[in-house]
């Protein structure tokens, strides 16, 4: 008998289509939600854990998240504790705010992801002295990538916890990530599967765009799915990988896996995650050799895996100030937490926002900005060197605005950009 070859990718609009039961609290009563939080916001030149920088009115990117939990479990009477994945890096400073929390409508755990040594590329020996982390010490370790939840949720106990307490799935997401807030759809979809047969691992895919070209992509291969990141891909091999044409989606990271098959897996001692070789240079000049696994590529050692092709609205990571200009702006409307794409926007795109070095810092990029631009209409904005910005400016179209070496351009309150590029001495031309 034929067997049904069977979708490994399907549309979220069928598992939308569904609907929901009845007895959604009860089905929400066995989702634990968890937040990898080990990220530093040194890219955006901020110290200390990324989670705790400010993304909209005030609120930092842990604050949205606890907002969001605490709405799920007001307006469904339910019990849906939070989870947060510290590092070393994170954990002192995160438990610290932790208190704030304390009256709110949720329950927060936290467990640390391990810590390992870096190698020195030439000598291939641990760059550290001894075990202590303090001193010159501190840069011999690194969080080894957050494929090290499965181990460490395993042996932090909290796993066996949740499971005696009768939950029955986790939702994994990075705390950057602003789409990544729980879905009612794709839960009923695990817990009530159409063919009766449970799915122990779900990966949240989207369609790639320009701006995503680096994101890992899911493949089929001898029947099981496969994570597939750049770090693997052969140099020669890189360009064909980024293909849009090509590789249609990608990764968001948003992956929801049964807590019984980690524990099953992990007692196994069969979960396989391939093994990503990153370089580094330490800020001393020593070359150094981290090696790292990603949570996603555990998906070949589960039974019955899917991928779920979202909508965009479910990525929405905040890496770079241009994101962060992206979250802040009118494009978005806040309710309870989660960030929605403003009515007011007539398509549901994204602009593409390019700010240049001297934004880079979220301290710079605040001071530059009086207020943050209406950008309802606006498509593509790049911006490039000593640019600052009044009150009530409004951005259309395409706008391009370079300020050359040693030049200034002050862009005045209530100025209305739309498909213009200005350059050095302020002559505003239509282009």
């Amino acid at each position: 008998m034929a067997r049904n070859k069977c979708v490994l990718i399907q549309p979220y609009e069928k598992i939308k289509a569904r609907g929901l039961p009845d007895n959604i609290s009860s089905v929400l009563n066995k989702l634990v939600v968890v937040k990898l939080n080990g990220g530093l916001g040194t890219s955006m030149g901020c110290k200390g854990p990324k989670s705790l920088i400010g993304v909209r009115n005030e609120n930092t990117f842990l604050d949205l998240t606890v907002q969001q939990i605490e709405h799920l479990n007001k307006t469904y009477n339910t019990d849906v504790p939070l989870v947060l994945m510290n590092s070393f890096n994170t954990d002192e400073d995160t438990k610290k705010i932790l208190q704030k929390y304390n009256h709110c409508r949720v329950k927060i755990y936290t467990f640390n992801q391990s810590r390992y040594p870096r190698i020195n590329k030439e000598s291939l020996l641990p760059v550290a002295k001894d075990v202590s982390y303090s001193g010159e010490n501190t840069e011999a370790w690194y969080p080894p990538g957050h494929g090290d939840i499965y181990a460490s949720f395993y042996n932090s106990g909290l796993l066996d916890t949740f499971i005696g307490e009768g939950k029955e799935y986790i939702f994994v997401s990075n705390i950057d990530n602003l789409g990544a807030t729980v879905d009612l759809y794709i839960l009923n979809h695990l817990m009530n599967p159409p063919n009766g047969k449970r799915c122990e691992f779900v990966m949240e895919v989207t369609n790639k765009t320009r701006a995503d070209v680096k994101g890992g992509t899911l493949t089929q291969y001898e029947g099981k799915l496969r994570l597939v990141e750049i770090a693997q891909v052969p140099k020669a091999h890189v360009d064909e990988f980024k293909s849009v044409s090509k590789f249609k989606i990608f990764n968001t990271n948003n992956l929801w896996i049964s807590l019984a098959a980690v524990k099953r897996l992990q007692e196994q001692n069969a979960i396989d995650m391939e093994i990503i070789v990153n370089a580094k240079t330490l800020d001393g000049g020593l070359n150094v050799i981290q090696l790292e696994t990603a949570v996603g590529a555990a998906i070949k050692s589960f039974e019955n895996s899917l991928g779920i092709n979202v909508p965009r609205s479910r990525f929405l990571p905040v890496k770079t100030t241009s994101d962060l200009l992206l979250v802040m702006s009118n494009l978005y409307s806040l309710n309870a937490g989660s960030l929605t794409m403003s009515e007011k926007r007539e398509f549901p795109t994204v602009p593409l926002v390019k700010l240049g070095s001297s934004f880079t810092k979220v301290q710079d990029y605040l001071r530059r900005f009086e207020s943050i631009p209406d950008m309802l209409e606006l498509d593509h904005l790049t911006v490039s060197g000593d640019v600052t910005f009044g009150k009530n400016v409004s951005l259309k179209g395409t706008v391009i605005i370079i300020a050359n070496h040693g030049d200034r351009i002050d862009i005045p309150p209530g100025a209305v950009l739309e498909n213009k590029i200005v350059s050095g001495n302020l002559r505003i031309l239509d282009h």
